[in-house]
């Protein structure tokens, strides 16, 4: 009996681990319709407040939503706009780079001949080739056209949503076994995720801010466009900053002086500094729950299933599943693996 039992237990975790093989290989199979509604999902869930604040002030739900979107609509318009100027400038300076970057090269040769690594500046310039670049710039200038589309189906969809708000929870109700324990899960999950998304960013924005202002006061080209990357990847946990900060100082180096990249350098450490290890763990709280090899793992795995969206998104999916985990049986163990204790 015993024997018979454990064979059944073994049975059922074989299935289940076949059934989330399966669900995970749907999911990244179907990518292309499952990110946009991820997203569009998100997106709803940090407007959502913003809505019933409007709707507090005695403007009808509506009007409500109409208002954000078109503010939104709007902002997105100038951004697009500033995006594609900024683009185009740097697609004409690209071929400049070519000839800016063998001063620095010539500069680092002696250097390196001193730690016995025998360098060649002309043979080194010989494989940087132009055209690549110029080709990935022509190709993000193509995406951004064909952003447009997406971005209007994308906040059609968060429209909906945010009209489906008021309804939602009845229809919950009515859908599961147990109302009262499911309701306060997928409160909890909202709470979560609500919490730290809007909190984040509000934090990326203030931090593009700043390293657009920065560069902007150094006279370091394109500061908007490495503002904007600040922004969007300061969602990325641990290594975001650091990728959003390689770009510009490069840019510095090739067409500055190691002092200017190096004064680069500096002020985005003191940005990462303030904001990343002081003012983001004060206003957020450290009570995501989740430990710091998880929120690494999950960027892995999320940016596996989903691309870059899942690698933004990373951590209130991980929050997600967690809660999920934490109110169903056989997966609290699973729950406490991925939390943090020491919080």
């Amino acid at each position: 009996m015993a024997k018979s039992g454990i064979t059944l237990n073994g049975l059922k975790i074989v299935i289940m681990l076949g059934m989330l093989v399966v669900i995970l290989a749907g999911i990244r199979f179907a990518a292309d319709i499952v990110v946009p509604f991820i997203l569009a999902l998100f997106i709803a869930v940090v407007l959502n407040p913003v809505v019933q604040l409007l709707v507090r002030w005695r403007i009808p739900r509506g009007l409500a939503v109409t208002l954000l979107i078109g503010f939104i609509i709007m902002v997105a318009v100038l951004l697009l706009a500033s995006i594609g100027t900024s683009l185009n400038e740097l697609a004409r300076t690209l071929p400049q780079y070519r000839s800016s970057l063998i001063v620095p090269l010539e500069r680092l040769e002696p250097l390196l001949q001193r730690f016995g690594i025998e360098v060649s500046v002309n043979e080194l310039v010989k494989y940087i080739d132009p055209n690549a670049a110029m080709t990935l710039v022509t190709g993000l200038l193509t995406q951004l056209t064909n952003a447009m589309s997406s971005i209007f189906l994308l906040l059609l969809t968060v429209v909906f949503m945010l009209f489906e708000v008021p309804q939602l929870p009845a229809k919950l109700q009515q859908m599961m076994v147990r109302p009262t324990e499911g309701m306060a899960a997928i409160q909890k999950a909202l709470d979560s995720v609500s919490h730290y998304l809007v909190l984040k960013t509000a934090i990326s924005l203030v931090t593009g801010l700043v390293a657009w202002a920065m560069l902007a006061a150094l006279d370091v080209r394109f500061a908007f466009i490495w503002g904007l990357l600040a922004f969007a990847l300061n969602y990325i946990p641990n290594i975001g900053s650091v990728l959003a900060a390689v770009p510009p100082i490069l840019q510095v180096l090739v067409f500055g002086t190691v002092y200017d990249a190096l004064v680069v350098l500096a002020g985005y450490l003191a940005i990462n500094m303030v904001f990343g290890n002081i003012l983001e763990p004060r206003i957020m709280g450290r009570g995501l729950g989740l430990s710091t090899l998880v929120v690494f793992l999950s960027l892995i795995f999320w940016g596996w299933l989903l691309g870059p969206v899942g690698m933004l998104l990373s951590v209130p999916l991980t929050i997600i599943v967690k809660i999920g985990l934490e109110h169903t049986e056989g997966g609290q163990s699973i729950a406490v693996l991925l939390s943090d204790l020491s919080k």
